[in-house]
């Protein structure tokens, strides 16, 4: 059995990293268009499926293949915040959620030649209230770019937030505890190559 991350996302390979997990990087490209009526917890779980789904089509010559896709989405007040598609595009959002509460809906799909498992993780986020100025100043560090929601709750954009309920790795873009939970169910071990002087030091 070969375990594959549907995704090219750095910080999603850093947290498998960390859960001392061996994959492989499959590059997918998955329509992330949102359909009409459809609700933002089954469009985030749609996503993650597909990406999965993708990868695992990726592979007709691995019949062993475990695959894992992810998707992060922002949510104020019922609309999707995706990835701002330009400056103006990054204020408008930063500037929706300042000084309010929001959503983070994460969701992780596995999948092999079998069956399909998907976890849907929702995490309230607050932030501080922002100027224009914060917000032009954050867009120039280039971070916004990328991210959904426009920021980056572990990079710089953490000075943004004054609190969160729920997964913090879930925000990051990957549950870890129901990731971990989804790769027992198929059988892809945890904490390999982590030996007792590495697992103490951290």
């Amino acid at each position: 059995m070969t375990f594959y991350l549907a995704s090219t996302s750095p910080r999603r390979h850093e947290l498998l990293t960390q859960m001392g997990v061996f994959f492989d990087v499959l590059n997918v490209e998955v329509d992330e268009t949102l359909l009409g009526g459809e609700s933002p917890e089954d469009y985030v779980q749609r996503v993650a499926l597909e990406k999965a789904q993708a990868g695992l089509d990726a592979l007709p010559n691995d019949p062993q293949a475990v695959v894992l896709g992810g998707d992060t989405s922002v949510i104020c007040e019922g609309e999707v915040f995706g990835k701002p598609e330009n400056k103006a595009h990054a204020l408008e959002m930063l500037m929706a959620l300042s000084g309010r509460e929001h959503q983070v809906y994460s969701a992780v799909s596995v999948v092999d030649s079998t069956r399909q498992e998907t976890r849907l993780v929702k995490t309230k986020v607050r932030f501080k209230t922002l100027t224009l100025t914060e917000c032009e100043n954050y867009w120039q560090t280039g971070e916004p770019l990328g991210k959904a929601g426009g920021y980056a709750i572990q990079g710089l954009g953490s000075v943004l937030v004054t609190g969160i309920d729920g997964s913090y790795t879930g925000v990051v873009g990957l549950p870890v505890a129901e990731t971990a939970q989804l790769l027992s169910v198929f059988g892809v071990p945890i904490w390999r190559g982590l030996g007792p002087d590495e697992v103490s030091s951290r």
